[in-house]
């Protein structure tokens, strides 16, 4: 029995390393792909096992497979972002008397980094921003929508925040005839 639970431990220690392995590489059309085995000019990728806390899951390390490059062994971080909300204004929010004028805050997490842009989606419309906090100008009454997404330098969609639906009301002066 012991003799059975030992080569079950070691099969399955051996058959995690072989998985472990993973290659990444670009075909001539742009298209990214992924194997267990590797392919010329692929990178190998090596992703953080659910014990390893040191490294963020979503940050694998990304090495040049044997033979590439010289036998180089560089090493660069594929970076993700981890959220991108809108703070303000707020889901299901009713804003009172904006005189037209709507102050917008994001949150992405960790802060947006150098080369990355912010687009905004107002009631379907994009917009390109250039902070986490901006106006946006002439919103009036009604109901409108908002969505935010983060471009990376090569305009690619890097993350992308849940719609938010708010409403904008005004007082408005009731004159009776005399």
């Amino acid at each position: 029995m012991l003799k059975r639970s030992i080569i079950a431990v070691i099969s399955t220690l051996a058959a995690s390393a072989i998985l472990a392995q993973t290659y990444k590489w670009t075909d001539e059309d742009g298209l990214v792909h992924y194997s267990d085995r590797p392919t010329e000019g692929a990178e190998e990728v090596q992703l953080p096992s659910d014990g390893d806390r040191s490294r963020p899951a979503s940050r694998p390390i990304v090495r040049k497979a044997a033979g590439t490059a010289a036998d180089s062994k560089v090493e660069t971080l594929a970076f993700r972002y981890e959220s991108l909300s809108i703070e303000s204004p707020r889901a299901e929010e009713t804003l009172w008397n904006l005189e037209g004028v709507l102050n917008v805050t994001l949150s992405a997490k960790p802060a947006l980094q150098p080369g990355d842009r912010l687009r905004i989606y107002f009631d379907g419309t994009p917009r390109m921003v250039g902070s986490a906090s901006f106006q946006i100008d002439e919103v009036y009454r009604g109901e409108h929508s908002i969505q935010a997404e983060i471009i990376n330098g090569s305009g690619t969609l890097m993350i992308r925040s849940a719609p938010s639906r708010f409403y904008v009301r005004q007082n408005s002066i009731i004159r009776r005839a005399n």
